[in-house]
């Protein structure tokens, strides 16, 4: 599980750990981060972060999916 502290300094390139989905072999399976996290200034709790597993499965990390994620 990583922070909103953490999720707001993800950089592009940087790979995230799925907890719950996982490889064939057993392995979690291996998000990369496809952009930069946009934050908001009304709402300093909030979160978004572009992140991308494989060639064509796409996604957004937010402040309520941050609990699916671990930093290797």
């Amino acid at each position: 599980m990583i922070t909103l502290e953490q999720a707001k300094k993800l950089k592009t390139g940087q790979v995230l750990h799925h907890v719950v989905n996982k490889n064939a072999d057993g392995t979690p399976e291996r998000w990369k981060v496809n952009g930069k996290p946009k934050t908001w200034k009304t709402r300093p709790e909030a979160v978004r972060v572009p992140i991308k597993h494989g060639m064509y499965d796409f996604d957004y990390l937010d402040e309520d999916s941050l609990t699916l994620v671990n930093l290797p």
